[in-house]
């Protein structure tokens, strides 16, 4: 998501800050901003877009010391409370001008401790959750100097009051005009890594913002305040205790340390969705128990008058739609159906007041989708936007939006941002589910508890990959590849083949395992590998027997069966050529397990034939023509 920049030094901090975030730019964001302490003030500037809007604005100022300050914090921002502008970019001030604040992540509770602010007379100047750490850290430090603490170890025991304070994902750095030789960092559940130097030193997101400067560094552990200052480093837990980092080495160059020591960002982009799911499903569940979406001009009364969802979407995105069905039929007892974009508006669909358009678009601005979507509102529909790109056209226009929070996905093949459409489709289905009466508040929150365990049971998975590597390594000869599967394994089985089309350039198809009789099994010939995504026997054992019943079809046809099935289910072993077991998953959510393997074939065959894996040939990321 966001990229984080501080320094502190001897040397000028503007440009070193501006050169990190330069470095941070391919993790994609929506604006930028610097704060540099000099002169015994706050010297800020911040502005929508790309660092160059930033860049000018700084040039148009001219000389009025931001330039000479040797202390400094940057940010470059993925909007996610309060759209991409001018005033919501940070870093954020606190009332008095003190203490500038950046922030990744998302603090949960904003809306009371805004509310609290509001009450002792704190005017806001922006719609984002970060400022409130602005104004609590300032409180927080006029208290510690009223009681005679000055310094840099003030701004840090202010620091860890605030984040005591804080729940939810948040990577903090501040400064504040009293202290000008400090910067203060604060982590919990979202990266900040410390640069060591001689005479400085940095905070940053990642590695790749000082790797020019130095090559040793410190990882924060979870729930951990650093203070850096031009002598050393000091690290804490938010009780105030000493704690310790983990030194390292970088050994990469800078193209590999944006890339995060990964050969391709698509590799990087698998290993972070255990990560972007936990972002996706932050804050989602009220005290109450209630889904909370991000912006909704839906009332739960327009909700209940629902008597049809249509899914619209493109490739990966329409594959998400294609599993939410099951879901939201399952769940709210809706009819669903799942439209491509770029056929919907052309077949007349039967639309009115009492149907609900769900859009789903990474970028928020795939013309296909943005197009059914307006044909959608013309006939009355009222509709509903998952994105990941906060402020863009689809939501926009949308009546409500639910984001993901995968953050930027740089290879044009998605993998995460189809993991996070996933979530929020079961979000959504679950709160039809909830406003409809059809699930109580406690059913949708043991689901939601379930969808929690996931990134968890991700992490576990993707340990234990190796054997698909090698497999992928055998395989980048083969001619073509089949993938079956059923209920939401057929989605999957879609999904798996079009990876490995976008990346291999083979020929790969999908199909429904049912269908395998009435004319895809003429396709099998002796060693066709064949991808079997297998369903969980418990719950849906006569499902699992179906397609236990289609492998053995095909394996007697001479295939090359791969299977992937549910960790303990030795009941498919016999029929297996090759085993991918993943981690014990309810039905409706078991493609956020089944279909990593299949992400990682495709990458790992698309390498083993030579090709770019990140940019592969003919496609682009967002398609914003018809």
């Amino acid at each position: 998501m966001c990229g984080i920049v501080g320094y502190v030094g001897s040397r000028p901090a503007l440009g070193i800050v501006l050169e990190g975030l330069r470095r941070l730019e391919y993790r994609g964001y929506d604006s930028a901003g610097v704060a540099v302490i000099s002169n015994g003030s706050v010297r800020m500037e911040k502005r929508a877009g790309k660092l160059a809007n930033l860049e000018k604005a700084l040039a148009d100022r001219g000389p009025d010391g931001i330039a000479a300050g040797s202390t400094g914090i940057g940010h470059t921002r993925w909007a996610t409370h309060g759209g991409p502008t001018d005033r919501n970019a940070h870093p954020h001030l606190s009332a008095d001008g003190r203490v500038a604040v950046i922030h990744n992540g998302i603090i949960e509770n904003f809306t009371r401790l805004r509310a609290e602010l509001q009450a002792t007379g704190v005017e806001f100047a922006s719609d984002t959750d970060t400022e409130c750490a602005a104004h609590l850290l300032a409180a927080e430090m006029r208290e510690l100097r009223a009681a005679g603490a000055e310094g840099p170890q003030a701004l840090a025991e202010g620091m860890r009051r605030v984040c005591r304070r804080l729940e939810g994902a948040f990577t903090l750095l501040a400064v504040d005009v009293a202290v000008p030789d400090a910067v203060v960092g604060a982590r919990r559940n979202s990266p900040l890594v410390v640069g060591r130097g001689e005479g400085e030193n940095y905070l940053a997101s990642d590695v790749s913002a000082f790797i020019e400067h130095t090559r040793e560094a410190v990882e924060l552990g979870q729930d951990q305040v650093v203070l850096i200052t031009p002598a050393g480093i000091e690290i804490t837990d938010f009780a105030g205790q000493p704690s310790a980092g983990k030194d390292f080495h970088i050994d990469w160059d800078a193209s590999a340390a944006e890339k995060g020591g990964y050969e391709y960002f698509m590799l990087k982009e698998i290993a972070e969705q255990p990560q972007a799911i936990h972002d996706t499903l932050l804050g989602r569940l009220s005290e109450r128990g209630e889904i909370i979406l991000d912006e909704v001009r839906l009332t739960d009364q327009d909700l209940r008058d629902v008597d049809k969802v249509f899914i619209v979407a493109c490739g990966t995105a329409y594959h998400s739609g294609l599993v939410a069905k099951y879901a939201i039929e399952h769940w709210t007892r809706i009819p669903c159906e799942v439209e491509l974009a770029s056929e919907f508006r052309y077949r007349d669909p039967v639309l009115d007041r009492s149907t609900l358009v769900v859009a789903i678009s990474q970028s928020g601005e795939t013309m296909d989708t943005l197009m059914a979507l307006r044909h959608a509102k013309e006939q009355k529909a009222r509709v509903l936007a998952i994105c990941n790109t906060n402020g863009s056209t689809i939501p926009r226009e949308s009546d409500a939006v639910l984001y993901t929070h995968g953050g930027p996905e740089i290879a044009v093949a998605s993998t995460k941002a189809f993991l996070t459409q996933l979530v929020a489709c079961y979000l959504i289905g679950l709160h039809l589910a909830q406003v409809r009466g059809v699930m109580y508040a406690d059913e949708v929150a043991a689901v939601v508890s379930r969808l929690m365990e996931t990134p968890d049971h991700l992490r576990q998975l993707l340990d234990t990959m190796e054997d698909v590597r090698q497999l992928a390594r055998d395989l980048k000869t083969a001619s073509t590849v089949l993938f079956i599967g059923r209920h939401v394994g057929y989605p999957v089985a879609l999904e798996g083949a079009l990876k490995l089309k976008e990346l291999a350039y083979m020929h790969a198809e999908g199909f429904a395992a049912g269908e395998l009789k009435h004319g895809p099994i003429a396709l099998i010939d002796e060693g066709t590998p064949v991808v079997c995504v297998v369903p969980s026997p418990a719950g849906r054992g006569v499902l699992r027997d179906k397609v236990v019943s289609n492998i053995q079809e095909v394996r007697a046809r001479g295939a090359r069966t791969i299977v992937i099935a549910e960790e303990g289910d030795e009941a498919v072993r016999p029929f297996a050529d090759h085993l991918i077991e993943v981690p014990r998953t309810p039905t409706l959510l078991a493609p956020l397990m089944t279909t990593v393997p299949l992400q990682i074939l495709a990458c790992e065959i698309a390498a083993a034939r030579g090709h770019d894996v990140d940019q592969p040939r003919n496609l682009a990321k967002s398609v914003t023509v018809e």
